[in-house]
C-alpha cells in the first residue's frame, strides 16, 4: 500500500511531507514531554486525592453510582450515576456551576444512552442520569467542595420535584 502525500509541494522526506522541519519547535516539544514525566507522578496522586474527596461527598446522598473500576481508572476523571433525578434536568440545573459531561465525546451527537453504561447494568434512566467530571492540573480542593456543594444541592432539589423517587438518605 503506497501512502498519498499529506501535503503537496517540496518533496521532503521522500514525496511524502513539504516544509523543513522547526528545531526550536521539536527541542520545545522534548522539553514538554521531560516536564511532564517528571510531574506525572506528583500530578497523579494530587489529582486521585481530588477524585476520591468529590466522590466521597457525592456518595453520602446515597443512590449515586461509580462507574467503572473504583481504584483502576485515569486520575482526573469520575463518572457517576444518580438515581431518582432527570438526566436533562441535572445538565441544566449544574451548566452555570461547572462544565461537565454527560457521556463520551464520541457520542455527544447520540440522543440514546450510553451503550458502555448500559453494558453495566444500569437502566436508561440511570445511564441518562450520568455525569462525566474532569479534573486537571489547575483544579483545587476548593473548586472540588464547591463543585460537590453544588450538585449536592441540584440533586436534593431534584429529588424533591421528583415524586416518585424516595430517599430515606438526606445529602
Amino acid at each position: 500500500m503506497t501512502l498519498a502525500p499529506q501535503l503537496h509541494g517540496g518533496g521532503h522526506e521522500r514525496g511524502m511531507r513539504s516544509g523543513t522541519l522547526y528545531p526550536p519547535q521539536i527541542v520545545g516539544f522534548a522539553e514538554a514531554v521531560a516536564l511532564g514525566l517528571t510531574e506525572m507522578p506528583a500530578e497523579s496522586t494530587r489529582l486521585t486525592q481530588l477524585q476520591a474527596a468529590l466522590w466521597a461527598r457525592l456518595q453520602a446522598c446515597g443512590g449515586v453510582y461509580l462507574n467503572g473500576h473504583p481504584s483502576q481508572r485515569l486520575p482526573g476523571n469520575l463518572n457517576i450515576s444518580i438515581e431518582g433525578v432527570d438526566g436533562q434536568a441535572l445538565i441544566l440545573g449544574l451548566r452555570s456551576l461547572v462544565a461537565l459531561s454527560s457521556g463520551a465525546a464520541c457520542s455527544s451527537a447520540s440522543t440514546r444512552p450510553s451503550h458502555v453504561l448500559k453494558a453495566l447494568g444500569h437502566s436508561d434512566e440511570l445511564a441518562y442520569a450520568s455525569l462525566r467530571f474532569g479534573l486537571g492540573r489547575f483544579t483545587t480542593a476548593d473548586e472540588i467542595e464547591q463543585v460537590a456543594d453544588g450538585v449536592i444541592n441540584t440533586i436534593q432539589a431534584l429529588r424533591q420535584a421528583n415524586a416518585q423517587y424516595s430517599s430515606t438518605t438526606v445529602c
